[in-house]
């Protein structure tokens, strides 16, 4: 249908434009002379009236019959009309002669198959009737068609060189027109196969699982799959024209980037990266060169993201880990604790009983001292090795925050210089929680904070809800935060802070912090760190608001001992 209108067009185009040229330049020489030129002015005006005709009727016409009708109705016009012309100047002498060629390889153009030799035929008939018409006088009486200065035998045979060429230019313009037709067709159908060669590729990259991107031979993004958009959580017009190196932050060794051109074909790496929204990120990638026509034009990168995959592997691993730490508290209740208690107690009766003087009575309370507080470790241990069942219910996390404020306050009135600021949310905060537990969270928090401002400060402590997405999977979490105007947390330090007897303090057992992400960890939450040293640290404790949402943000809050 598209073509067909396209021919049409192409039609009234050219028909206005020969026109114009032949008969304006034929106008031009005959009024140099001092000839009578209506006829050209008639058929001048002729075709550019009924050219607006077929503009306007071509509007009309729907259905591919109809214009192919259409297409042969002017045809037949034009055969008229050169006729009339060819007529009026001269007959067998007119130069317009030609004028029938051109039509006959136009009609060619039509959807028609042998068209050609018909229109051929059809300009032959009615040169061939002008012919014996001028031949005869047989209009010289109305002045048309005035008598030739050929004669009979120079008549035909000019006849027979027009016809000649009638039949060969039909017959040429037809076989090539049909030539052209097949090879359109043959055109046609591959790009038909090859548009849907490529749309089935690009249904194959659009729909796989895994991320794909190409880039240029300078490195720079090309493509992104809708698997690697969500992925990274860039979508294309994002990343679009940045370095592959940049958006997934993969910056090898100068040794290893030397080799890089090298190893293309056969590379498979994982890249720890973060998605848009700054969450962690682990991919599997492997890339490959990217040929087109022999050469090497860039980089095509497939990745799956291993984040999952590697979280549940470190919480295998941690609780390997503690499943072992848990067999070793056992051992070390019964090995170290009993006789410690039992040394603790003969100590101290031999204090009573003995007139020891001031020296050995102070090295006698030193030990009994040190005694004690060793059993106090060894008792936190235990509980954070092997803490006791969790008793969820549903509390208000703002009312069990406001209880323990009170032994919070009390302990900041034995400090110096501290001070509390409370900023719980407006409304009620629920949340399944093992409210003692939580307690003890809140206050190994708050004593934490009190520790790292020495010379005193500020703790702010708020709470507040938000939503969260991993995976898909969508759902409320509380956060509850605790930040402070202390020292800080040393960089080589912050990966340490939740390892049992990790401490900086002069005194400490390093087992309270661990045994708040203990405690976290069972509620299925996590623990978010952010300080900078000299400008203090803000602890958010995040958990789910029911215990069987599911949602843990392990690149979120992942344990920043395995982050070293």
């Amino acid at each position: 249908m598209g073509d067909i209108k396209a021919r049409i067009y192409r039609l009234m185009g050219w028909r206005v434009v020969i026109v114009t040229g032949l008969l304006g330049l034929s106008l031009a020489f005959q009024v140099t002379k001092g000839e009578r030129v209506e006829t050209f002015y008639a058929l001048i005006i002729f075709t550019y009236a009924v050219t607006i005709l077929y503009a306007f009727l071509f509007r009309l016409l729907t259905t591919p019959h109809a214009l192919v009708q259409f297409a042969w109705a002017q045809i037949a016009v034009d055969f008229l009309t050169e006729t009339v012309l060819i007529a009026r100047t001269g007959g067998i002498e007119s130069p317009f002669a030609v004028l029938y060629v051109i039509s006959v390889t136009v009609a060619s153009l039509v959807p028609r198959c042998r068209v050609g030799l018909l229109t051929a035929s059809l300009c032959i008939i009615l040169f061939g009737i002008l012919t014996n018409v001028q031949l005869y006088g047989l209009a010289e009486v109305w002045g048309w068609l005035p008598h030739a200065d050929l004669t009979a035998a120079e008549t035909l045979q000019a006849f027979g060189v027009y016809g000649l060429a009638f039949l060969v230019v039909g017959f040429l313009s037809g076989a090539l027109a049909d030539q052209l037709r097949l090879a359109d067709q043959s055109l046609r159908e591959k790009e038909q196969g090859l548009s849907r060669l490529q749309a089935f590729h690009e249904n194959i990259v659009h729909s796989i699982s895994s991320g794909v991107f190409t880039t240029d031979e300078k490195g720079r993004i090309t493509s992104f799959n809708p698997a690697a958009q969500e992925a990274t959580g860039y979508g294309f017009e994002h990343v679009r024209g940045r370095p592959w190196r940049e958006v997934f932050n993969w910056y090898p060794s100068p040794h290893d980037d030397d080799l890089t051109q090298d190893v293309y074909s056969h590379m498979r790496f994982e890249v720890e990266c973060k998605r848009s929204d700054g969450n962690r990120l682990i991919l599997g990638m492997t890339l490959a060169p990217l040929h087109e026509r022999g050469g090497q034009t860039g980089l095509v990168g497939v990745f799956k993201d291993l984040t999952q995959i590697r979280d549940l592997e470190e919480e295998m691993q941690r609780k390997e880990w503690l499943a072992s730490l848990g067999e070793m508290s056992a051992g070390m209740a019964h090995e170290i604790r009993n006789p410690l208690g039992a040394l603790a107690g003969a100590m101290q009766m031999l204090r009573k009983d003995l007139q020891a003087d001031d020296i050995s009575q102070r090295l006698m309370d030193i030990a009994v001292r040190e005694a004690t507080r060793l059993d106090t470790i060894i008792t936190e241990f235990l509980q954070y090795a092997r803490p006791p069942a969790l008793n969820l219910a549903e509390y208000d996390l703002n009312k069990v925050l406001a209880e323990t404020l009170d032994l919070v306050q009390h302990e900041a009135q034995s400090r110096t210089n501290i001070t509390i600021a409370a900023a719980p949310c407006t409304g009620a905060l629920p949340a399944q929680v093992d409210q003692d537990q939580m307690k003890q969270v809140f206050w190994n928090l708050a004593v934490n904070a009190f520790d790292a401002m020495p010379k005193g400060g500020q703790l702010t402590i708020a709470t507040g809800g938000r939503k969260v997405d991993v995976g898909g999977r969508k759902a409320e979490v509380v956060e509850i935060s605790f930040q402070d105007t202390g020292e800080g947390i040393p960089k080589n330090n912050l990966g340490k802070i939740f390892l049992p007897f990790f401490t900086t303090k002069k005194r400490g057992s390093g087992l309270g912090l661990a045994a708040v992400h203990r405690i976290v960890d069972l509620h299925g939450g996590w623990i978010k760190v952010d300080s900078q040293e000299g400008h203090g640290t803000r602890f958010g404790v995040c958990l789910p608001r029911t215990a069987d949402s599911g949602v843990r943000l392990w690149h979120e809050g992942r344990e920043p001992w395995k982050r070293s």
